[in-house]
């Protein structure tokens, strides 16, 4: 039974291609089947079901779900239900919206397989699928000739480092048969540091990690259903799952669990200055959730496997609820620019959801989304003083472009040229329903929760020290204070800084442009001595391959036109005369004989007619001469 986890959504996406037709039965369709992908993943967690399908040649693909995963089967859906029903009302004019709400249902499909996998086959099977649905949902609006190039972008960027977990499945099948996660433990010596830099090199790919980071932005092109799935529960979540459950199984990389920890501190950090300095609300939500999967990456590396998935189920929900926010926003305003903004009083209560995300962003006690911050903070430390120091500055950069971001977006204010109208009903119960949970996350404060939350994601917490809650405490008073003077500057938007460094800062410090001339360009130069190579040496080559040919072509056409054809005209000419010759023979020799015969016969014939005359004494002397010729015939004989 655990096939329904793909077999519900998958029917989902189905049923709402039939219905493009009906576009007033979209919204009950896709709301009813992600309702019921939510009760699948919920009665899944609960009988924690396992499947497996043999494929051929002793490859088996299996789901299973257990540990970190039966978290996950019900948070995918529960983020996709108000999201899918957020884009249902909001798009409802879209030409293409029947498209956009199946691949959205086919994105959870994909997603659910993911998750479930039990080992890596199946787990890629499930990694690629949600790269494919990711760039159709990025490229919706693809007449737009900017979408599909912006789409391509994010989905060659994953794709790059989706090599690390082919090559990580290869490695382990070829080694022990098998790719089920169970092996990994036994991995030993080269091909334990092979599945580990593999699934490191996918994960930060798909997680926008450092360098892969700038992809997010160009992510962005899609409509705000697709970023707020996208960025919270799914596709950005994939790589930072993945890790924490085969992290822990691959005890033969030892490197592995500190190179992990230690990109997760260098993302959160960088994540949180880009955050900082854009002025683009969407790209600045882009640029935090890759600094909050980086914190999700610290827990993994520092060997708390509960604190990560603590975090991740935070960031699911608040994450999705300021995504959201952001597209009533955009919808109102017509722009993101955060200096056009401050729709506090135009939107009131979308400016109160989005309110309850930017402080669960900010991690501000007691919401839940503080409490998973302090369990990540206690496991950094846990691994060392300078893990503990980098997620007190991500954290401090959190509070502040959390901060930033509600004042500008929704602050007091209206700006001119603002459309009035906000959130409808639909809009209004999901952003709703989605602060809800985010603020009903606050009994991870109570006491007894760290032992829920360890049985829940199959991993362990470390006790925090006392000075810790004090430290991340004086880190958001500090952002506090940052805000306020700012503020009181008019330096919200810009922090101050000369354009040209706010510019680079907001744009990855640099990384895009590192990129194209580390990488981008390079390739297409290779590209292009290639083909020249090829154009100038390969196809020469062959071109003067295929000129020996031809020249003997020619020389045997030369010398066959006096020699061979005459040989062939002689002996044609011989034929020709021998068939003449034949003929002649042939009517006056063979066919005047064979005449001669029918005349001399017929001659016979003719003259033997004149014995049967009909007199009995003519007759008799036949006999008598007859006998008279047979008795001398036998005289002679003796």
């Amino acid at each position: 039974m655990a096939w329904l986890l793909l077999l519900v959504p998958g029917a989902g996406a189905v049923g709402l291609c039939a219905l493009r037709g009906h576009r007033g039965a979209l919204l009950a369709a896709s709301v009813g089947a992600m309702a019921a992908t939510l009760v699948v993943g919920t009665w899944a967690a609960a009988a924690q079901p396992a499947a497996s399908w043999r494929w051929g040649g002793g490859i088996v693909l299996t789901l299973a779900v257990e540990g970190l995963a039966r978290v996950m089967v019900v948070l995918v859906p529960a983020i996709a239900l108000p999201v899918v029903a957020y884009g249902a009302a909001t798009m409802r004019h879209d030409p293409g919206l029947a498209r956009l709400l199946a691949l959205l249902c086919a994105f959870v499909a994909a997603m659910l397989v993911l998750v479930a996998a039990a080992d890596l086959l199946t787990l890629l099977v499930g990694w690629e699928l949600v790269g494919a649905t990711s760039w159709a949902l990025i490229t919706h609006h693809w007449r737009d000739p900017d979408h599909p190039r912006l789409a391509g972008h994010a989905f060659l960027t994953t794709r790059a480092g989706d090599v690390g977990l082919v090559a990580a499945a290869a490695v382990t099948l070829g080694v022990a048969g098998t790719t089920d996660y169970a092996v990994l433990g036994s991995l030993r010596g080269w091909p334990a540091h092979v599945a580990g830099a593999g699934l490191l090199v996918a994960a930060a790919a798909k997680s926008a990690q450092l360098p892969f980071s700038p992809w997010l932005f160009s992510a962005m092109a899609g409509p705000t259903p697709v970023s707020a799935l996208l960025h919270s529960a799914t596709m950005v979540a994939a790589g930072a799952y993945a890790l924490a459950r085969i992290v822990p199984l691959l005890a033969g990389a030892m490197w592995l669990a500190a190179a992990v920890a230690a990109l997760g501190a260098a993302t959160a950090v960088a994540g949180g200055v880009v955050a900082a300095a854009q002025t683009d609300l969407k790209r600045a939500l882009a640029a935090s959730t890759s600094a909050q999967y980086g914190l999700v990456l610290v827990a993994v590396g520092a060997g708390s496997t509960a604190a990560a998935g603590a975090h991740l189920v935070n960031h699911a929900l608040f994450k999705s609820l300021l995504f959201l926010g952001a597209g009533v926003a955009l919808h109102v305003a017509g722009t993101l620019e955060l200096g056009e903004l401050r729709l506090g009083r135009v939107l009131p209560f979308t400016s109160t959801a989005f309110a309850v995300g930017a402080l669960a962003l900010a991690a501000v006690p007691p919401l839940g989304a503080a409490r998973s911050k302090e369990e990540v903070l206690a496991a950094s430390f846990h691994a060392g003083p300078w893990l503990g120091a980098a997620v007190v500055v991500a954290g401090f950069l959190s509070a502040l472009y959390a901060g930033r971001l509600a004042v500008l977006s929704f602050g007091p204010g209206r700006p001119r040229g603002t459309r009035r109208g906000g959130a409808g009903p639909v809009e209004r119960v999901a952003l709703g329903a989605l602060a809800v949970a985010t603020v009903a996350l606050a009994v991870l404060w109570l006491p007894g929760a760290g032992a829920m939350v360890e049985a829940a994601a199959g991993g362990r917490l470390f006790e925090a020290s006392a000075w810790e809650l004090p430290l991340s405490l004086a880190a958001l008073a500090a952002a506090a204070g940052v805000l306020a003077l700012l503020a009181r500057r008019g330096r919200l938007v810009t922090l101050g800084l000369p354009p040209r460094l706010h510019s680079v800062l907001g744009s990855w410090v640099g990384l895009p442009g590192l990129a194209r001339h580390a990488v981008v360009d390079p390739v297409l130069w290779v590209s292009a001595t290639l083909a020249a190579f090829d154009d100038r040496v390969v196809d020469a080559g062959v071109r003067a391959a295929a000129r020996v040919p031809v020249a003997l072509s020619r020389a045997a056409s030369w010398w066959g036109e006096p020699s061979l054809d005459g040989v062939v005209r002689a002996l044609s000419g011989s034929t020709l005369r021998a068939g003449v010759l034949s003929r002649r023979f042939d009517e006056g020799g063979v066919d005047r004989a064979v005449e001669d015969l029918a005349r001399g016969a017929g001659m016979a014939g003719r003259r033997s007619r004149r014995l049967q005359s009909g007199l009995a004494h003519q007759y008799y002397v036949i006999v008598a001469v007859g006998l008279a010729a047979t008795v001398a015939v036998a005289a002679l004989g003796r």
